[in-house]
């Protein structure tokens, strides 16, 4: 297994915040998946849980070294969360493409958040040793 990108990320949660209010649903759908916004809107303390998933798209996009260029959508990117609450990424389209094409076959992504932060931190892996 060889590490091919490392990314973070680190957000205020007001922003979030008022691009939601300033947007609304426009801004939503832009950015997150269907299952996200399902997932964020059960949680109690939301905008943490948004802003802790702009952070990890963020952060995935740099393990890429791509930045957000023509034909990735911040939709390619969704963290989904296992049962224990262990987030995983999940990537389509672009973002997917790209992966693919550097021969990343998973990231690893931790999410942290407070009342005035979300940070996430990705890895991207090979799971073949690259070759001599």
């Amino acid at each position: 297994m060889n590490i091919l990108g490392i990314g973070t990320d680190i957000i205020e949660i007001v922003r979030i915040g008022q691009m939601i209010e300033k947007h609304g649903e426009l801004f939503l759908n832009r950015v997150y998946t269907e299952g996200e916004i399902t997932y964020c809107r059960r949680r109690k303390e939301y905008l943490q849980h948004y802003a802790a998933r702009w952070a990890a798209k963020e952060a995935v996009m740099k393990t890429l070294g791509t930045g957000w260029v023509k034909g990735l959508s911040w939709r390619d990117i969704e963290v989904n969360n296992q049962k224990s609450g262990r987030p995983d990424i999940v990537m389509s389209g672009g973002a997917q493409e790209v992966a693919q094409q550097l021969g990343i076959s998973q990231v690893l992504v931790t999410l942290s958040h407070c009342r005035a932060y979300a940070t996430a931190t990705a890895i991207a892996i090979s799971e073949t040793d690259a070759k001599s």
